[in-house]
């Protein structure tokens, strides 16, 4: 099953593209619903694909975590995706997704794997809020196919934050030190869970900031910005002077935003900042190819307000 994710060489030239590869899965028929919807994961997140393993049961874990597995030595947790959403299904799963993002890993539980689809950022949609709703904010992005079907991004940041030990916020940001000057943050990211987290931070930074949840509406947020700079006849970086991008999201994603932001002259001066859970030296390095001016991983806010703080200073 592996054999699905050969070609990482291939992949990483989708940098700057607006390209994305995802492997589509499926968790079972919903009783409710009698429908069985299909999902996605961005493949770079993906390590391997097999049969599940022998879980060993672990006390005091979140219902949707079966327990542990031995993969090389390593213990890595398991979670029941349709367990996680909440989906009646009758049926078991049978395939186990080994995920690597944020420096964890994990493993997904799923019923089956579909192929691995190859599709441009602008085709997929940012969720209608009925569906945000339905999936408990766990879909960050949609698409259609040829043959009618939907598929689902799933916020795997989400699952990861809601099944996984991390101390607080308050407790890690507590020793934040207010920057004490004037700035402002533009930051985008398509994940909830991570639009939260940054906006901790930068309040505990003191800093003002402005948002997007996703690439596209990002760029035009920015462009509406240097126009009135044009106008105002003021630097844009007088009122701007960090740009904070996460790497996956619907429409636009953070490498040609980056890209675009680095072709435009009047951002000239004002550092990208990629935060991703997409965190690998090989996807840093990625980063670099389109110009981005530092990367730091998610669930880190205390490195994030590090980094910041030396690009605001």
């Amino acid at each position: 099953m592996s054999d699905l994710l050969k070609n990482i060489d291939a992949r990483t030239k989708l940098a700057g593209t607006n390209k994305l590869e995802i492997l589509m899965f499926s968790l079972g028929k919903d009783i409710r619903s009698n429908r069985e919807e299909t999902f996605g994961i961005n493949v770079f997140k993906v390590r391997e694909v097999m049969r599940i393993p022998e879980i060993t049961r672990a006390p005091e874990m979140p219902d949707s975590v079966e327990g542990m597995v031995s993969l090389r030595g390593v213990l890595v947790p398991v979670i029941d995706l349709a367990k996680f959403i909440e989906i009646e299904t009758d049926c078991k799963p049978e395939i186990m997704i080994v995920t690597e993002y944020n420096g964890q890993t994990q493993g997904f539980l799923v019923k089956a794997v579909d192929n691995i689809l190859r599709l441009d950022w602008s085709s997929m949609r940012v969720p209608p809020a009925m569906l945000l709703a339905e999936m408990g904010g766990l879909v960050t992005a949609i698409t259609e196919l040829k043959d009618g079907r939907l598929v689902m991004m799933m916020d795997v940041e989400k699952v990861l934050a809601e099944t996984s030990h991390f101390d607080s916020d308050e407790k890690i940001l507590k020793n934040v030190q207010p920057l004490g000057k004037d700035r402002t943050v533009f930051f985008v990211d398509d994940s909830a869970v991570a639009r939260g987290q940054i906006t901790r931070t930068l309040d505990a930074m003191q800093v003002k900031h402005v948002s997007a949840v996703n690439g596209r509406q990002a760029w035009e947020e920015l462009l509406k910005m240097a126009d009135y700079s044009d106008v105002s006849d003021i630097p844009l970086k007088n009122s701007l002077q960090v740009i904070l991008t996460d790497v996956e999201m619907p429409e636009m994603d953070g490498y040609m935003l980056t890209r675009k932001i680095k072709a435009d002259k009047r951002f000239a001066g004002i550092p990208v900042l990629m935060h991703s859970s997409l965190s690998s030296s090989s996807n840093q390095q990625l980063g670099k190819t389109v110009g981005v001016d530092g990367y730091v991983a998610k669930f880190e806010p205390q490195k994030l307000s590090k980094m910041l703080a030396r690009m605001l200073d």
